[in-house]
């Protein structure tokens, strides 16, 4: 999530963190100046652990990269743009059918029980569920019929409604009636979709058609599960909690269900923050500044004068079954509270599960959850509550290459009732706090962190962070002001993810070579080619990295959009821009069917751009009719003619 074009207060600009630990600028420079291998990019510290990474024996024969369509250039304009030879089909947008019963979209006459049944706002996270359910594991291995769960993380209440004016103060100004639409239009949605001759469509009526609003009851379970600090005046029990806020990426489980991540749920609380409890802890995490949206002047619970401890309810990873409609979602507590961006599994050599996190702020930290036992493979039942019993572990990368996963536990090391954590639900309630305290590394807003399928490393997105000061730089740090972010990459040691160490290195520095201070590629890479501000990624099954970013139009001039390149090789980051978006939009949840034929991928916030209004757009993408404001929207792409994307 990106406000930055919109004149909002972006949460992620902010910083809420008063480490003085090294920050991961620092520590890459001090690795950078001392001549790292591999082409300037992989430290010597680390060389060892990514030495044996296999070349791809088409990158020899063929060049530097395996990828074979022809570069698209970069573009900023009101429509999206694709690679030639490549097609692109709008497979749903905001304000489509979901649910039995949902009406046409009507932008001029929205409800809040027609959005109940509508496809949601501003969709993020996209992931796969086979069908059928085989077996009693996570799905079937079919490419053809499909559960495509999506996060609606936000809303622009300027492009929804008529007669609000521009950006914030759109926000602000929403009626009742508006904030029930908007109340509905975040959290979620579970579609089936099918692929016939070629194309894809949503199966209407589905059986298994859900949406997943901020009205939605939800269970709390873990260490969390019925702390004071989770109890309100209509949840005396604190293990009961209604709806889920500001979904942004998000992840699965190898048995098979969707974990919906909540990162700046803090915009939505306003009022009288005098009465907050522990306010070092809601300043950490920005709840009583200045409110994002007005739906604390509409509904009690988001009056942070009359439910102080609602906002304590958010920030959690959200586990939901896609393939039983009537199960509760349920907060999963033992994975920590913040700014949730992005949960996605690895499973270590001994079957735990390895859940990777980011907290997306800048400043913030990188995290990790193990299972306290193994996943059963052959009883879906046995992995219900898997969620509920592990260790939480926050990064912290050293100069030398190597990275420690710290265990976030009540009672280990300073993690004690004197310094305010007497049970281990303080510890998860209050994570960043128990972080900083384990002297974590602050990074540059942490995003999507994925595992490359096919060489066992992890991949950390760091978006930027553009509020790096120069008093806090050395000749070791040149990028004071890192507006364009950077990868970086990690091999867990003994190539085992529940390993409490590993080797760390950077995959690309991000920015235009030759301007931007410290852009670091291939030496291959075109002058298309380069990005600004990755966001999310993907991995095909040949291990190619997919990214995609978000805030290139401010910081760099050019669309968001989607880049793809090598991991190991002779191309090994050398991007190549794949596919650009309309105006204002940024791109999002990038996944793959399993036979690499469809790259679907979601456009999140067409049209946000300074003074862009629902009368006057800067697009009206995807529909291009008057009076239809633009809408988010999921976009497949496929090969002309069929085939491999990318080969």
């Amino acid at each position: 999530m990106d406000l930055r074009s919109t004149g909002n207060v972006d949460p992620e600009d902010i910083g809420s963190n008063p480490s003085t630990e090294p920050t991961m600028g620092e520590l890459i420079e001090r690795r950078l100046s001392r001549r790292d291998a591999m082409r300037g990019l992989l430290g010597a510290g680390a060389a060892a652990a990514f030495s044996q990474v296999p070349t791809p024996a088409s990158a020899e024969a063929g060049g530097p990269s395996s990828l074979t369509f022809k570069e698209l250039a970069h573009t900023l304009d009101a429509d999206q743009h694709v690679a030639e030879g490549y097609a692109t089909q709008v497979l749903i947008r905001w304000g489509d059918p979901v649910a039995a019963g949902a009406p046409a979209f009507d932008p001029a006459n929205q409800t809040g029980a027609a959005q109940e049944k509508q496809f949601g706002y501003n969709n993020d996270y996209l992931g796969l569920h086979p069908l059928p359910l085989s077996g009693s594991g996570g799905g079937g291995h079919g490419n053809d019929r499909f559960l495509m769960v999506a996060n609606h993380e936000y809303i622009n209440s300027n492009l929804m409604f008529a007669g609000l004016g521009a950006a914030r103060d759109a926000n602000l100004k929403t009626s009742k009636a508006q904030v029930e639409v908007e109340m509905a239009a975040v959290g979620g949605a579970v579609i089936e979709i099918a692929r016939e001759n070629g194309g894809w469509s949503v199966v209407l009526d589905s059986k298994y058609a859900r949406r997943i609003s901020a009205n939605t009851p939800m269970d709390v379970s873990g260490p969390a599960a019925g702390h004071d600090l989770m109890k309100t005046s209509a949840d005396p029990s604190g293990r009961k909690v209604v709806g889920t806020l500001n979904n942004c990426a998000g992840g699965s489980t190898p048995w098979g269900t969707w974990l919906t991540c909540e990162e700046n749920f803090d915009v939505y609380f306003g009022g009288d923050s005098s009465k907050l409890l522990l306010p070092e802890m809601q300043k950490r995490y920005g709840v009583g500044r200045a409110p994002g949206y007005g739906w604390f002047r509409h509904v009690d619970r988001f009056d942070l004068g009359k439910e102080a401890n609602e906002p304590n309810r958010f920030g959690w990873v959200v586990e939901i079954d896609p393939y039983d409609p009537a199960a509760a979602p349920v907060k999963r507590t033992a994975l920590g509270r913040f700014k949730h961006e992005g949960c996605t599994y690895a499973i270590a050599k001994d079957g735990r599960v390895v859940f990777y996190s980011g907290d997306d702020e800048r400043f913030d930290y990188v995290y990790k959850f193990v299972t306290s036992r193994p996943w059963s493979p052959n009883d879906r039942a046995a992995n219900k509550d898997l969620l509920d019993d592990g260790t939480l572990h926050v990064a912290r990368f050293d100069a030398d290459g190597k990275v420690q996963w710290l265990p976030l536990v009540q009672g280990q090391g300073p993690l004690t009732a004197e310094n305010g954590f007497a049970t281990q639900g303080d510890v998860v309630i209050k994570a960043r706090l128990a972080a900083d305290l384990l002297k974590a590394t602050p990074m540059d807003r942490p995003e999507d962190i994925e595992t490359n399928p096919v060489n066992g490393h992890v991949y950390v997105v760091l978006t930027n962070n553009s509020q790096r000061k120069s008093d806090q730089v050395d000749r070791a740090n040149p990028r004071a002001a890192n507006d364009h972010g950077h990868i970086l990459e990690i091999a867990p040691k003994d190539g085992d993810h529940g390993n409490s160490e590993g080797a760390w290195s950077i995959f690309l520095l991000a920015g235009k070579p030759g301007q931007d201070a410290g852009a670091r590629y291939h030496r291959a890479t075109s002058d298309n080619g380069w990005l600004s501000c990755p966001d999310n990624i993907a991995f095909d099954s040949r291990g190619r990295i997919w990214i995609v970013t978000d805030g290139a139009p401010t910081a760099a001039g050019i669309a968001d959009g989607v880049y793809g390149a090598d991991t190991t090789g002779f191309g090994r980051a050398l991007t190549r821009c794949f596919y650009q978006a309309p105006t204002g939009a940024e791109v999002c949840g990038p996944i793959f069917t399993p036979d690499d034929t469809t790259f679907f991928i979601a456009v999140q916030h067409p049209g946000e751009d300074s003074g862009s209004t629902f009368e006057k757009p800067s697009t009206r993408w995807p529909d291009f009719k008057d009076g239809m404001p633009p809408r988010p929207a999921v976009v497949a792409i496929t090969k002309k003619g069929g085939g491999a994307i990318g080969s």
